[in-house]
C-alpha cells in the first residue's frame, strides 16, 4: 500500500472535507506515518475514518478526532505540553510534530513500551514517557503549557488544573462513560474558563481521580 498517497487523501478528505482549518495541524497529520502505530495486520486500514483497536482494551483515535482535539490546544511551537493516555502512541507523535516538548503517562506498561518503540522507528524526538496513574498528571515536570487527555473522565482531574501555567489550555472528553463532550479550559489569572465542544465516545480515564478500574 502506497501509505503517503492515503494519508494525504485521508487529511483532504477527513479533515480539510469537514472543519479542521489550522495549516499546522494538518502538515502534522500529513507527515506522521499512522500506519505505524496500528497493529501489523490492520495496517491497510490505518487512514481509514474510524477508531481502532490497539489491544489492552484501548484503541487509537479516528484521525479527525486527533486532528479536532488537536486543534483545540493552539499550539505555536513553544509549548511544553502532558499528554495523559499514550496508547498507540501516535497523539504523541502529532504533538512532537507541533510543540517544544511532550510528556506522556500510560498506566498499561506494555502500551507505552509499544509506542515508545513506534516513536522511535518514527525518528520522532522529543517525547518523554512515564507509566503511572495520569489522573495525577506528572507533578514532577509540571507546570505545563497544554495538557491533552484522550480518555473519557467524568471531571477533569483537579491535579490536572493545578499544572496548567496561567495561560495554558487544557482539551478533554468530560461526561459518563457512555458519551462525552470535548471541553477546553483556559487558565485564567483568577480562575478557569471553559469551552464546549463536539460530543464523543473514549474509552474510561482510570485512576485515582478518574473512573474506577
Amino acid at each position: 500500500m502506497e501509505f503517503e498517497k492515503v494519508r494525504l487523501l485521508m487529511v483532504e478528505k477527513q479533515l480539510m472535507g469537514r472543519d479542521i482549518t489550522d495549516p499546522r495541524v494538518l502538515e502534522a497529520m500529513r507527515n506522521v506515518p499512522r500506519h505505524l502505530f496500528v497493529p501489523p495486520a490492520h495496517r491497510d486500514m490505518a487512514y481509514d475514518d474510524m477508531a481502532m483497536g490497539i489491544g489492552e482494551g484501548q484503541t487509537i483515535s479516528q484521525p479527525y478526532m486527533v486532528a479536532r482535539m488537536t486543534e483545540m490546544l493552539e499550539l505555536t511551537g513553544s509549548e511544553k505540553v502532558l499528554e495523559i493516555g499514550t496508547g498507540s502512541g501516535y497523539q504523541s507523535a502529532v504533538l512532537a510534530a507541533l510543540a517544544r516538548e511532550v510528556y506522556t503517562v500510560e498506566r498499561i506498561e506494555e502500551l507505552s513500551l509499544r509506542a515508545q518503540r513506534a516513536i522511535e522507528s518514527s525518528g520522532i524526538k522529543d517525547v518523554n514517557f512515564l507509566v503511572g496513574d495520569g489522573t495525577g498528571g506528572w507533578p514532577e515536570e509540571a507546570p505545563f503549557d497544554s495538557i491533552l487527555v484522550t480518555a473519557a473522565t467524568p471531571e477533569i482531574p483537579p491535579p490536572l488544573l493545578e499544572q496548567l501555567t496561567e495561560g495554558g489550555i487544557l482539551v478533554a472528553p468530560v461526561g459518563p462513560q457512555s458519551t462525552q463532550q470535548l471541553v477546553k479550559v483556559t487558565r485564567l489569572e483568577d480562575g478557569f474558563r471553559r469551552e464546549f465542544g463536539i460530543f464523543c465516545v473514549f474509552v474510561p480515564l482510570i485512576g485515582a481521580h478518574g473512573f474506577d478500574e
